[in-house]
Order: C-alpha cells, then sequence, then structure tokens
C-alpha cells in the first residue's frame, strides 16, 4: 500500500482535492478529521477524549493520533494506497507515522502542501461556516485559533517531515480546477 499525503493550512481545500485525487489514482481518502468526528459520534473511548481537545480548536494528543492512525493503516492494509488528510499534525506525529510506516512496511510516496494567505484562509472558512453542519466552523474565533495551531504546530511539522521524504509546495489559490491541474502537473 502507498501513502499520499496531503498538507495545509484548514479551509485550504485538502479535503476537496484528496476527493478529487482519490478518483484519478484508485486510492482510499481518509480525512482524519472526518475519522475523529466518527469515533465522536459512536462515542469510542478515542471519540470522547477528542471531542475534548477539537471543541475548543486544540490538537488531539500525539499519542491518541497515533494509536488511531496505527488502526487506519490496519483497516486500509488491502488498499493500492491511501491519501492522508489531516495527519501528521505535528513534528511528533511525523515520527510516530515513519515509526508506524516502518513497522508496517510501507512507504510514503509524497507529501503535497498546499499553500495560502491567512486572508484567503479566514474567507474560505466564513463561507464554509455558512454551508457547514459542523458545530468547529460556526465559531470565528476557532478559525483564526485553528489557523494559528497551524502556523504554530503543523507548519513546522511540514518543514521536518521534507528531511524524509518529498515534500512540494502547491500554490492554493484559484479555482479547485486550477488547484487540482497544479496538483497533477506535481504528481
Amino acid at each position: 500500500m502507498d501513502i499520499l499525503i496531503i498538507m495545509g493550512p484548514p479551509y485550504s481545500g485538502k479535503g476537496t482535492q484528496c476527493e478529487i485525487l482519490k478518483d484519478k489514482l484508485s486510492y482510499k481518502h481518509i480525512s482524519t478529521g472526518d475519522r475523529c468526528r466518527y469515533e465522536k459520534e459512536q462515542k469510542t473511548e478515542i471519540g470522547i477524549i477528542m471531542s475534548r481537545f477539537e471543541e475548543k480548536g486544540d490538537l488531539v494528543p500525539d499519542k491518541i493520533m497515533k494509536d488511531l492512525f496505527s488502526k487506519i493503516l490496519d483497516e486500509n492494509i488491502n488498499n493500492n494506497g491511501i491519501i492522508l488528510d489531516g495527519y501528521p499534525r505535528t513534528i511528533n506525529q511525523v515520527n510516530d507515522l515513519i515509526d508506524l510506516v516502518d513497522s508496517k512496511q510501507l512507504s510514503i510516496s509524497k507529501v503535497l502542501n498546499i499553500e495560502l494567505p491567512k486572508e484567503e484562509l479566514l474567507k474560505r472558512a466564513a463561507k464554509r461556516a455558512k454551508s457547514s453542519n459542523r458545530l468547529d466552523d460556526k465559531n470565528p474565533d476557532t478559525h483564526i485559533k485553528r489557523i494559528l495551531v497551524f502556523e504554530q504546530s503543523t507548519l513546522p511539522a511540514v518543514k521536518y517531515l521534507s528531511n524524509h521524504v518529498m515534500v512540494t509546495n502547491i500554490n492554493g489559490m484559484g479555482s479547485i480546477d486550477e488547484i487540482t491541474r497544479k496538483i497533477n502537473s506535481s504528481l
């Protein structure tokens, strides 16, 4: 099983691009956010713990994410590949990911990092808040906090990850089709 990782700040369109890529590559799209919401809805032990952190816009502790990600890998081991959306988010999670991938004798083929200015992210957040039914999308203060957490924790993780696998930065400005073309040309 091959692993492609899509990274970028909240509201950058990662999920949309992953949905497009899954059909092109015949990979399964693994949205860590969707999986976390599923765990919370099912009121699993992991889900209850996650709820406490995510509703405040904080990151779920790395140990919880490592356990969840190991479970996700095991569930998808027979797929051609997976597209990860939303993991890893910290330097510790990068190390956990590399350890898990190595221990399961898998490989990360590429990391695509979508880049956008903060002003554009906030515009997209406001737009998503109007169309989404997610509690975490309704509060503008949470939008700002999520972007700040990305800048403080995930952006350094992207840079750190580039020491281990190829990371390609993608300009996230433009229409969905324009961004898809940029991504396709980088693959």
